[in-house]
């Protein structure tokens, strides 16, 4: 039995609806230590029954058999471990990948065998060595002639140690010093038990093999035997195939990327520059939501909650409240909190205080000629941080604490501090009873001055001593606030929500407003603002993506015989897919590398400048954006690469072979 049958092979091209048959029922059978030339002119159908012995054709009529078992061209899969393990090509154009090294170029067809890295670089180099190249290991295919060239491709077709050697033409482009030595080469690989079938139109070549075939339009009219073939060693042990891995395939796209790391740079350098700027806007977002979180805390007790009047009786969000509460500014008496209301909250489980207090909205303080108005004096309570005064003491009976700014107005910028111990007026507008306006008025001592800056306090007094003023000047005395102070800052969230469900005859008394809320607020709207900016970044990262799906189409065009040579060894399509989108996340790899080091250069000096202003790290890129930057790099190239990956991956072999 023969090891390779070919059984009424018909194949047909067709050019609209008419037919031109190519090859008109073929039988053959070819054994393997055979030297068989298929000769025959220019438009014979060599090539094509080339094409379909190789693997290569799927569109055909008839039977291919291997060693008894029949070839199935309808199963893309088998057709390819079919090319891995058992077809080497030797081409009169060489089909070298022009950016490896000679070394590399043998190491292709390598990586889809169960040799171990080290045993494959060793069989490349010995298999270069046997074709005369051992001196030339370090050149690419464009340092080298046209017959180094074609040992090259000699050394490459043997590395997976295949059956059946196909050369198609391999001295076509040689001298004939060069074409002798080459057909030397391949006299010995026949010895060796392979099957070697040279397609050629040059007699003298013909007559060098053990057999010659000759094919005439599409039939094969001659069959001539010029000696036995070779006989086939029953002892060898074969190298075995496997499919290309994915190490392998991102190996050659690195390298690829290395051969064209200047081009692929200004695509790194755009994708950079959008991703740079989604990296900084998020560090400034975070760095915003940090400085107001920390002015924040400077002013306010974590541990304390703000509770007020519910006017409207129904159980609302925070936001909704807060939002409400505009339209009780004008009606003051609404939100005033009765003592016996006050009480309930001390059966509050987990409260460990509960101070009534005033939020009055204006005020004046005066002394001598000069006055200085202010929003929002308050009675002091827990809820002020412990160093919320930055000078003094916090205020007692007839004791008032003012911000600095205020203390500079009453004095100067540079006496300021001889206001510690002065008596200072105070007046401000509020309500009698009866919802009347009054002024209130009253001499108090200044015993301290709150920090200064954008998280500075206003004016406060103790809770006694402002009820002792409007008790005076006959105004209204219930609270208008109340600050409750929460025993351990992870039950603040509970006792909030056991505040808002208050009742008083049914409905509901109280808002609570808490500082993680009012952070949770803030933060919201840091947070829109950044995806806001990171959006406008985003566009670039758009542009980006569209230089990275041009690029990746150009090299497709610029790899097409790479493809070829690829589909021929017998690589998948899944394989010529990873090995552009294995090049493309590459480049946002790099791109996300080059970001983080402007970003890096970016946050230090912007930094060193604002930290001068509101001593606060106003930049803050963390870990969790870093990661994001890279997942971002890295989904955006993947994505841009996946169309011409997957046209490179379609296209036809035997085309793609014969790209210029």
């Amino acid at each position: 039995m023969a090891f390779l049958e070919l059984h009424d092979i018909h194949k047909s091209y067709y050019l609209g609806s008419e037919e031109f048959p190519v090859l008109k029922g073929i039988d053959l059978n070819l054994e393997r230590g055979e030297f068989v030339s298929i000769l025959g002119e220019s438009g014979g159908g060599k090539s094509t029954l080339m094409n379909i012995i190789g693997g290569l054709d799927r569109k055909f009529s008839g039977e291919v058999l291997i060693d008894g078992k029949k070839l199935d061209h309808t199963k893309e899969k088998q057709l390819d471990n079919y090319r891995r393990s058992t077809i080497g090509y030797i081409y009169q154009s060489y089909n070298l990948i022009s950016h490896l090294n000679i070394v590399d170029n043998i190491l292709v067809s390598l990586d889809m065998t169960k040799l171990s890295g080290g045993e494959r670089k060793q069989r490349a180099i010995e298999l270069l060595k046997r074709v005369g190249l051992g001196d030339q290991l370090k050149k690419h295919p464009n340092q080298l002639s046209g017959g180094q060239k074609q040992r090259v491709a000699i050394a490459r077709a043997l590395a997976s140690d295949p059956d059946i050697i196909i050369a198609d033409e391999p001295t076509g482009a040689l001298d004939s010093q060069n074409t002798k030595e080459v057909l030397e080469i391949l006299d010995q690989i026949a010895a060796e038990g392979r099957l070697v079938i040279t397609v050629t139109h040059s007699q003298d070549v013909a007559d060098y093999g053990t057999r010659i075939v000759h094919l005439a339009d599409g039939i094969l009219d001659d069959d001539k035997r010029l000696k036995p073939a070779y006989p086939v060693p029953t002892d060898t042990q074969k190298i075995e195939s496997k499919p290309l891995s994915a190490g392998a395939s991102y190996n050659n796209a690195f390298k690829h990327l290395k051969y064209n790391f200047w081009r692929n740079s200004l695509i790194m350098l755009g994708t950079a520059i959008g991703l740079f700027a989604v990296l900084l806007f998020s560090g400034l977002g975070n760095g915003v939501s940090g400085f107001i979180q920390d002015q924040i805390n400077s002013m306010v007790n974590p541990n304390s909650i703000t509770v007020m009047k519910n006017p409207s009786g129904k159980k609302m969000s925070t936001a909704a409240f807060q939002a409400s509460m505009s339209k009780f500014q004008s009606q003051p008496r609404k939100m005033l909190v009765k003592d016996s209301e006050v009480a309930k909250l001390n059966d509050i489980k987990n409260v460990d205080k509960v101070e009534p207090g005033y939020q009055l909205a204006t005020y004046t303080l005066s002394r001598g000629r000069k006055n200085s108005n202010g929003n929002g004096i308050q009675t002091w309570s827990k809820a002020f941080a412990s160093n919320t005064i930055n000078s003094g003491h916090k205020p007692g009976n007839d004791e008032i604490v003012i911000s600095k700014n205020e203390a500079i107005a009453l004095s100067s910028g540079k006496t300021y501090k001889k206001l510690l111990g002065k008596k200072i007026k105070l007046t401000l507008p509020w309500i009698t009873d009866s919802n009347r306006p009054v002024q209130v008025k009253g001499t108090l001592k200044v015993v301290g001055f709150t920090k200064s800056g954008t998280a500075s306090v206003p004016a406060a007094t103790s809770f006694a001593t402002m009820k002792k003023l409007l008790k005076r000047a006959k105004a209204e005395t219930n609270a208008n606030y109340v600050s409750v102070n929460v025993k351990k800052s992870t039950e603040v969230k509970k006792v909030a929500t056991a505040i808002k469900n208050v009742k008083t005859d049914g409905k509901y008394t109280f808002g609570a407003i808490t500082v993680g809320e009012i952070l949770d607020t803030v933060n919201q709207y840091v947070q829109i603002a950044t995806i806001i900016l990171s959006a406008i970044a985003a566009i670039s990262l758009l542009v980006s993506a569209l230089m990275i799906i041009v690029t990746m189409y150009m090299s497709v065009s610029e790899r097409t015989k790479e493809i070829g040579i690829l589909r021929a060894l017998g690589g998948r399509r899944k394989d010529v897919r990873r090995l552009f989108t294995a090049e493309s996340v590459f480049i946002g790899l790099f791109s996300a590398a080059i970001s983080l080091v402007l970003a890096w250069g970016a946050a230090a000096g912007l930094n060193s400048v604002l930290y001068g202003i509101v001593k606060y790290n106003m930049v803050q890129i963390t870990p969790g954006n870093i990661i994001t930057t890279i997942v971002i790099a890295i989904v955006i190239s993947f994505i841009a690469a996946l169309l011409p990956a997957r046209r490179a991956s379609r296209l036809n072999p035997i085309d793609a072979l014969a790209a210029d």
